[in-house]
């Protein structure tokens, strides 16, 4: 489902921050070589999380599902001088890919890879995030929310993406759905949640911002 369309979208990204270069790189490499390229988070929704993490400025910064690498830089634009994005994904096929990346920009040295499954590898990070993005497997967001916040501090941010689900959360239900099924669930959820303020935000397929409390 299109929110809006294709001229308003365009109006909207050419009056918005540019897309930096080495992004619209990643960008096309990215649907040249790899399955699912609309999943990169692209030229308008990067400069929003860029942007929202400058405001933010993180020390520490913990990215849940990295795919090509591209809203990790974008992230990582907002860093504290000596902060740390610690990004996990569970492809290893990406990980050359992404690290190739990384070390062309100028926040290589602060970009941590791991590999694996975020809900193992979360528990063993000593660390306090100030800001978290999900945008991995769907079906593991409330997991992957409550790993996360148990590493926050009153004030951090965490984003979760995907949130309207191409339209699916105001459509009907097929009963055979699972991931829209858990996303109805996530996002009253984190209305609900007294741990958290939450609003959502019609930005491309759905931004949660959840304040931890």
């Amino acid at each position: 489902m299109n929110f809006l369309s294709p001229i308003l979208e365009k109006y909207i990204a050419d009056h918005s921050e540019p897309e930096p270069v080495l992004l619209q790189k990643l960008t096309r490499e990215t649907h040249v070589k790899v399955v699912q390229p609309r999943m990169i988070t692209g030229h308008f929704q990067g400069r929003v999380l860029s942007l929202l993490s400058k405001l933010i400025y993180p020390n520490r910064i913990l990215e849940i599902g990295t795919y090509t690498g591209y809203s990790a830089l974008c992230l990582a634009e907002g860093l504290q001088r000596e902060g740390t994005l610690h990004t996990i994904d569970i492809n290893e096929e990406l990980h050359d890919m992404q690290r190739r990346y990384f070390e062309q920009s100028e926040y290589n040295d602060q970009i941590v890879q791991h590999t694996g499954d975020a809900l193992e590898i979360i528990p063993q990070m000593n660390e306090v995030f100030d800001l978290v993005f999900i945008d991995a497997e769907k079906v593991s967001y409330d997991h992957y929310f409550e790993a996360a916040i148990k590493k926050c501090r009153p004030g951090s941010v965490i984003l979760s993406d995907n949130v309207l689900w191409s339209g699916k959360v105001v459509e009907p239900l097929n009963p055979k759905d699972k991931a829209t099924k858990v996303l109805l669930d996530y996002n009253k959820k984190l209305r609900d949640d007294p741990r958290v303020e939450t609003v959502l935000l019609p930005i491309r397929d759905g931004l949660t911002l959840s304040r931890v409390l």
